[in-house]
């Protein structure tokens, strides 16, 4: 499961009707995480199937097996690829599988030693599927469930970046479509999808007018995450749009003469025709009703 055009749509419009966007976010997450734990145990199960005992080598021989794509590797060793290109500024397979034999030795010393010590520890996970059961002793369990503690994080990690970085120029697209922009006074020509990818690459959104080009940003960040409106405007951008903008981020905006809109506010997406009439944009100034005309929008966006 990825982050498809179904999923981007549903954040653009729960965006511009003011409300929060990150159900679809959890959901995505739960989803693949709850189905990359269907089929790990499914894996284990099939061993025991194979009259295969389920021991350390096998964990390693199976789970970190150098034919797996190195995501894979990186994963059911305990760490996420990311980690690994920041700790070694490379992320090539052969660096993945060094770091990963290392770590996981080092992870595998540790539960050891921590069920040495702690002797009141008595931890089984059972695995049944189709009247096969399968018994980790407290070493094994607690690999696999470090492993789906992983998972889930680099999950979380990555949905959470990617979807941002998606979502801000069909929102973009979608603000100039309800306020009827025509296509020559922006500027999203380098803004190519790209159907074979799961993730357009990040570029500028530009509004125009009279040879001039205007810089809008778009974070889609939650309260409580003022350096991040800080960043936008240490770049110097002359439209910031926003889910949520404190008091104190839109004071900001306003002495740096940026407009800014914050969509959680209500009605907050109608400040984009301030940025319109400062730039001396043609519009029309919408004053229809989302619910019948935001799936329409996002049709021709999404076209």
């Amino acid at each position: 499961m990825t982050l498809t055009d179904q999923v981007i749509r549903n954040i653009v419009a729960r965006v511009i009707k003011s409300r929060d966007y990150r159900i679809e976010i959890v959901n995505l997450i739960n989803a693949e995480f709850l189905q990359f734990a269907v089929d790990f145990f499914k894996q284990v199960v099939s061993a025991k199937l194979n009259s295969e005992d389920i021991t350390i080598e096998w964990y390693k021989r199976v789970f970190m097996n150098e034919k797996l794509p190195s995501d894979d590797i990186a994963i059911n060793s305990g760490l996420n690829k990311k980690t690994i290109s920041n700790m070694y500024r490379s992320a090539t397979k052969q660096i993945v599988i060094e770091a990963l034999n290392e770590h996981f030795d080092s992870l595998y010393h540790s539960i050891q030693s921590l069920v040495e010590n702690e002797h009141d520890i008595d931890l089984t996970l059972t695995i049944k599927f189709k009247g096969v059961s399968v018994d980790l002793n407290v070493s094994e369990s607690l690999i696999v469930i470090n492993t789906l503690a992983v998972k889930r994080a680099a999950l979380r990690g990555g949905l959470w970046s990617t979807a941002g970085k998606r979502a801000e120029k069909y929102l973009m697209l979608t603000l100039c479509k309800l306020y009827k922009v025509e296509e020559e006074y922006y500027n999203a020509e380098h803004f190519v999808r790209n159907r074979e990818l799961d993730v357009d690459r990040e570029i500028d959104f530009y509004l125009k007018n009279n040879g001039k080009e205007y810089k809008c940003e778009v974070k889609l960040m939650g309260q409580g995450n003022p350096e991040s409106a800080d960043a936008i405007i240490a770049r110097q951008s002359d439209v910031f749009v926003a889910d949520t903008l404190s008091q104190q981020n839109k004071n900001q905006c306003e002495q740096l003469g940026i407009c800014w809109i914050a969509c959680r506010d209500e009605n907050g997406f109608k400040r984009f025709k301030l940025a319109l009439d400062k730039f001396n944009i043609p519009y029309t100034n919408y004053s229809g009703n989302l619910d019948q005309d935001l799936p329409q929008v996002l049709n021709e966006v999404f076209a």
